[in-house]
């Protein structure tokens, strides 16, 4: 999509995790939450403006926390409803996503509450590229738990920080628990034991929580934290204050419930780990 000759053209992606040199000094609507560490990267990456999913805003309003700090930059961010649009789809957030917030830099261009994203990034590509480098935001993994007779539990700010040493372990990320562009293969990239995200206020069409079957058809238990209950993006959040929202069968079928913490899913799973594949 352009914007004319000259100046940013409006792009989209599935996740600003995977944003590259063709993407420097553009317009994104990138399919992440709005959290901090996505604005983060879209900061890191040069774009001149995004606009992000709000995850349903959840606890201390996570899903759009990286407005104030790309205000801190002077670079212009929204994030569109998500009940308006897909997250971890950025062509539908351009086709059909409905601005929820933008930060006081999107605002001076005209970018409004109750636009189109597509109105919005067409607003935002009178932006230059912010010229100060963005305050350090380091993405996290956390050793939770683990000893000989019980799989390791690691925490992750991100789903993109699972390594391929993660698989057989219990990893906890704080990412959206919505496949990327609908992609199955992107429920997690390796054979984890059991693992958990957040249900970003679960959404249109109930793609906040379409990972869970995904990891069904591979045998690994998952679970969906409740965003109002632990901040999206922040992996010991979701250790200290997350509650099950959303079981897959195979972790149903541990006893795992709704309403359940996301430390007892992590002790239920160590506790049958032989049962799901664990020597």
């Amino acid at each position: 999509m352009s914007a004319g000759n000259k100046g940013p053209r409006v792009l989209t992606a599935t996740s600003v995790t995977k944003l590259g040199p063709e993407h420097r000094g553009q317009v994104l609507i990138g399919g992440s939450h709005g959290g901090i560490y996505a604005g983060y990267l879209a900061a890191r990456a040069g774009l001149a403006a995004v606009v992000l999913n709000d995850a349903g805003g959840g606890k201390d309003g996570a899903g759009y926390a990286s407005l104030a700090y790309l205000d801190g930059i002077g670079m212009p961010a929204a994030t569109v409803g998500h009940m308006s649009a897909c997250i971890g789809d950025g062509e539908d957030m351009l086709d059909n996503g409905v601005i929820s917030h933008v930060n006081t830099a999107a605002s001076m261009l005209g970018c409004r509450v109750g636009q189109s994203a597509r109105m919005c990034a067409e607003l935002m590509c009178a932006a230059a590229p912010p010229t100060r480098e963005p305050p350090a935001y380091e993405e996290g993994r956390f050793l939770f738990s683990g000893d000989d007779e019980r799989p390791q539990v690691w925490g992750l700010d991100s789903v993109s920080l699972v390594r391929p040493e993660d698989a057989g372990q219990v990893v906890l990320t704080a990412s959206h628990g919505a496949l990327l562009g609908g992609d199955p293969a992107s429920a997690i990239p390796y054979d984890v034991l059991a693992c958990a995200f957040n249900d970003a206020g679960v959404g249109c069409d109930g793609v906040g929580i379409t990972r869970l079957p995904a990891l069904d058809q591979r045998s690994i238990a998952a679970v969906t934290v409740d965003c109002m209950t632990a901040r999206i993006g922040d992996a010991r959040s979701h250790w200290d204050t997350g509650m099950v929202s959303y079981v897959n069968i195979t972790a149903q079928a541990l006893g795992i419930e709704p309403g359940d913490s996301l430390k007892h899913f992590a002790e239920i799973v160590g506790r049958e780990y032989r049962s799901l594949g664990g020597p």
